[in-house]
């Protein structure tokens, strides 16, 4: 006997991707009452950020306050993914990200600030960067506040150097006293212990109390605490109160390299978020082709657990990323792609044209690459027309951005994300 495929599951929306764009989207949608299916062939990039919400950090000097800045810097970029926005669309989804939180999706865990004005944390190398909206176990580390600053080093954790990070926050010209101090604190005694084995092993309230009072007798006096990004996975308010009050000063948590402790947070707190709005999320599907009729994608095959399955959809999300994540690729005769619907790409280098630059912090001729659209998110080819009437694209995989450079990552994917949530609801309507 042959055995026959199942019959199509049928979605208001099927969102490509499970990063901050795709689950933003998906999270939106289902809140205004769609059918919503997200198909992920892994858990997107959120466990590689440091879990801030980077509006606009350069355009291309330091930018104080993001929602001022972001008329001029559209205006001088007008085929950015911004361009495609009003700064109120802007401000509306970063309000929505925090309200998220707000609503106890993680234990109370909250994040802080606005499009007003950037706060100012350090980087894993003591590097200033401005972000708009930070996890409230970070604030505490802004750096416009100056003054004395103990930034403390785990042994076992390799991937963060305090020595370093304190001495370059020292030259940052901030007027920032900073040192640093080292514990010997190993979890679970483990020789590789990384920033997911003290994020547990934080949890447990002997290993915090253990933690506190090596550090106490060797902090100063007006001294504020840096510790690496691992204040607990799924309970991190509790673990960062905990801490200021056995320390009896302010505390906050420095971001460091992958895996990253609050990145993994939001994809946990956007998932839950989905959960409740009664959206589904399939892992490991790997999205192998398209059905197509009258200008519009009816249907997505998908690969999950090796057999194939045909999810049918009003509407389609594409947020699988640029090139970092496989949803932009280049082959070897330079040809670049858009590999999942195959959708027209944008700001492509023409036969000839050099693809990279010498100069390792150059503008990079490949960097813009991505999916041009409308200012309703629908991809759009050379001519401006429209390449799916029922396609909408959000994040890393939209045209003009170059995120490295304006720190601008995850406030684009957000934004336009939860835009791409809030179109398919005004188009239900």
């Amino acid at each position: 006997m042959t055995a026959t495929a199942p019959p199509a599951a049928t979605y208001d929306a099927v969102v490509i991707g499970a990063g901050v764009a795709g689950l933003s989207a998906a999270v939106r949608a289902a809140e205004a009452g769609a059918r919503v299916l997200v198909l992920a062939k892994g858990i997107g990039s959120t466990h590689l950020a440091p879990g801030t919400i980077d509006v606009l950090g350069y355009a291309p000097e330091r930018v104080d306050a993001p929602g001022a800045a972001l008329p001029a810097f559209v205006r001088d970029h007008p085929d950015h993914p911004y361009g495609r926005l009003a700064v109120a669309d802007v401000r509306r989804a970063v309000e929505w990200f925090k309200a998220r939180f707000d609503a106890g999706v993680l234990s109370g865990y909250r994040y802080r600030g606005s499009l007003d004005q950037n706060v100012l944390l350090p980087t894993a190398l003591g590097v200033p960067k401005p972000s708009a909206v930070v996890p409230e176990t970070m604030i505490g580390g802004d750096l416009r506040a100056g003054g004395r600053v103990c930034v403390v080093g785990l042994r076992w954790l390799k991937d963060l150097s305090a020595s370093y990070l304190a001495d370059n926050l020292g030259r940052a010209g901030l007027g920032i006293e900073a040192r640093a101090v080292e514990l010997d604190l190993r979890p679970e005694r483990r020789a590789d212990a990384n920033a997911l084995a003290f994020a547990r092993a934080l949890e447990d309230e002997g290993f915090r109390a253990t933690l506190a009072e090596a550090l106490a007798p060797r902090l100063e006096a007006g001294e504020r605490v840096g510790l690496p990004a691992v204040l607990g996975l799924h309970d991190p308010r509790a673990v960062w109160e905990d801490l200021e009050r056995r320390l009896e000063r302010p505390v906050f948590e420095i971001p460091g390299p992958p895996p990253s402790v609050p990145g993994i947070r939001v994809y946990r707190a956007l998932k839950e978020a989905l959960r409740r709005a009664g959206g589904r999320i399939v892992l490991n599907a790997v999205v192998v082709g398209a059905e197509r009729a009258n200008g519009q994608v009816t249907a997505l095959r998908a690969r999950v657990a090796a057999r194939e399955r045909t999810y049918a959809a009003r509407w389609t999300v594409l947020a699988s990323g640029g090139m970092g994540s496989g949803g932009i690729a280049v082959d070897s005769r330079w040809n670049v792609r858009e590999t999942i619907l195959g959708l027209p790409l944008a700001n492509v280098p023409a036969a000839g044209e050099p693809r990279f630059a010498p100069g390792y912090f150059d503008p990079q001729p490949l960097s813009r690459v991505g999916v041009a659209t409308d200012d309703s998110l629908r991809p759009v080819d050379g001519d401006g027309r429209r390449a799916a009437e029922n396609v909408l694209v959000a994040g890393a995989s939209l045209a003009g951005a170059e995120p490295w450079r304006e720190k601008s990552g995850d406030g684009v994917s957000l934004t336009t994300g939860y835009r791409a949530g809030e179109l398919i609801e005004e188009e239900a309507r």
